[in-house]
């Protein structure tokens, strides 16, 4: 089984700082990160996160930039607000957009990912629209030698295959979230991912159950709990992608952690 690099979201462990991430990172014995960007942009006490990560001996593997205006109260409410869909909030995120390959350049990043809200599968305005602003996305990044992913999950494998058919943008891939597809109920992560493998550039590791009330959201679970077959996922995750732990519920994040390194290892990774 061939082995991959394990790396942690920083947004899971939740840190108000750079020594807080620097703390928690070396309490799980990982020295690799995904890091969000926004809060290097907009929070001064994230100005010294790159020298900080530098000392510690952490590499950051990509990174990571939210949409402006998501509203994740509900599946109807991230619906509405999820990616680059609204209007009203389009323009904040063309900044945010900017602002994040920007500093993405400068930390020497070559991936930066993001959702890009749920995706219509019939064509219409709002599809056009959608595709439009992606591309933007896509070619300012682009333009600062940085390929972007769309996390998976918010629309099934399908649609989303076909929009990267029709794109056919060479700077555009996939982030592969396996329990995305549980939580949101778009399908088995195994077919969805040997479906988009070719454009598959990172995967995170996240777990989930599956609702068994329709419209409503999954259940999150610390890794190996949930319905994901990892027997059946680790082997057919492309050769050199990152593995990147994700844990957003929950509230010992650094145990939860551990313990899907733990399970990670056993599985030959």
């Amino acid at each position: 089984m061939q082995s991959h690099q394990i790396s942690i979201c920083s947004w899971s462990l939740r840190p108000r700082n750079p020594e807080m991430l620097v703390s928690d990172l070396q309490k799980c014995a990982i020295t690799r990160v995904q890091l969000a960007l926004v809060p290097l942009a907009e929070d001064e006490s994230w100005s010294h996160c790159k020298q900080m990560l530098l000392d510690a001996g952490i590499t950051i593997v990509s990174g990571m930039f939210e949409p402006a205006g998501e509203d994740y109260t509900s599946l109807e409410t991230i619906a509405k607000t999820g990616g680059v869909r609204q209007d009203a909030t389009w323009f904040e995120t063309l900044g945010r957009v900017k602002a994040s390959a920007g500093i993405a350049s400068d930390l020497g990043l070559s991936l930066v990912t993001f959702h890009a809200g749920f995706l219509p599968h019939a064509v219409s305005e709002e599809r056009t629209k959608m595709l439009d602003r992606l591309v933007q996305i896509a070619d300012i990044f682009a333009s600062n030698k940085i390929a972007i992913a769309f996390e998976t999950g918010q629309e099934s494998a399908e649609v989303l295959l076909g929009v990267l058919e029709e794109m056919s943008h060479p700077n555009i891939g996939v982030n592969f979230d396996p329990a995305n597809m549980i939580l949101y109920g778009q399908g088995d992560p195994v077919t969805a991912i040997n479906q988009l493998t070719p454009w598959v550039r990172q995967v995170h590791i996240k777990d989930a159950i599956a609702t068994e009330v329709e419209g409503t959201w999954g259940t999150e679970v610390v890794v190996g709990n949930g319905d994901v077959v990892w027997d059946a996922f680790i082997p057919v995750i492309p050769s050199g992608v990152n593995l990147v732990i994700e844990r957003e519920a929950g509230e010992n994040r650094v145990k939860d952690i551990q313990r899907a390194i733990t399970f990670l290892k056993g599985k030959g990774c």
